[in-house]
């Protein structure tokens, strides 16, 4: 009797134990959870120095995933921009194009008018009549960025000095109030954000950065003007970073990787502030 009374005291120890051990570890699994899960669309063909900006994208963010505490996945399947798979993700990237099925750009609107965030590139802001790319998406690029049609870049690709304009968004905390930013063509867009009361410029090119360019031709290099780089929309969860480019070497036909715009820590502070702002914030 009293071995079977020992022995069921060392049964309850055991069991008690275990419990103890797992209430532990499903706590601790629960305090590792993601906040939240990203999904980043892309397609990487033709431009060598958007392609390269992709693999560096798909590189650097699992790493920040892991380190901030969230989920990242990359696709190339443009049918995947629709309403069941998209309600799996609080935040969707546009690495370098944008959508051009109907049903696609249709789900992301719905996706964005519902709260959704999303953070684009670069090129995915790009349209151009005539082009591959041409302005036939009105509520993208007129409502939702506010930019418009493309109008011109720099060349060759060149680092800029970049001014924080709104030092109150969570996207610059900690920033300093101008910073260099790593090697990218820079865009300029038919409309003048300034005056769109929806849309809050978050960093422009300092006139410090003049000329900015190199050529080799003329309109290539950029004096004077104002030229924003980064900005949110109020009616949505959006953020829009011009940078996205990385410098190739094209002249002398070896097409080398000369830049990567993940390199610049500053730069990558404000995108990692950028994106955790997109996927912790429940409200528009």
């Amino acid at each position: 009797m009293q071995k079977i009374n020992r022995l069921t005291g060392i049964t309850l120890k055991v069991i008690i134990g275990s419990l103890l051990a797992f209430s532990l570890t499903a706590a601790k699994a629960q305090s590792t959870a993601p906040e939240f899960k990203v999904i980043a669309f892309y397609t990487g063909k033709d431009d060598l120095a958007h392609i390269s900006f992709v693999h560096r994208a798909n590189d650097w963010f699992p790493r920040a995933a892991v380190k901030y505490g969230f989920t990242y996945e990359a696709t190339t399947n443009w049918n995947d921009l629709n309403e069941d798979f998209l309600s799996h993700y609080q935040v969707v990237l546009f690495l370098d194009t944008r959508p051009e099925n109907p049903a696609q750009r249709l789900a992301f609107q719905k996706y964005m008018e519902h709260g959704g965030g999303w953070m684009g590139f670069h090129f995915a802001a790009f349209a151009l009549t005539p082009s591959a790319y041409p302005q036939n998406w009105d509520w993208y690029h007129n409502i939702f960025l506010g930019s418009g049609e493309y109008v011109s870049n720099t060349w060759r690709p060149t680092p800029a000095f970049l001014k924080i304009e709104n030092s109150q968004h969570p996207a610059v905390k900690d920033l300093p109030a101008i910073f260099k930013s790593a090697p990218n063509e820079w865009y300029r867009w038919k409309n003048d954000l300034r005056t769109n009361s929806d849309i809050k410029i978050l960093l422009s090119i300092d006139p410090s950065s003049f000329p900015l360019g190199t050529g080799p031709k003329p309109y290539e290099i950029w004096h004077e003007g104002y030229y924003p780089v980064a900005w949110t929309n109020t009616r949505y969860k959006m953020i829009y970073l011009n940078m996205g480019h990385n410098d190739m070497d094209y002249e002398h036909g070896t097409n080398k990787e000369l830049s990567n715009t993940f390199d610049n820590e500053t730069q990558n502070k404000f995108i990692i502030n950028s994106l955790l702002w997109l996927g912790r914030t429940n409200n528009l």
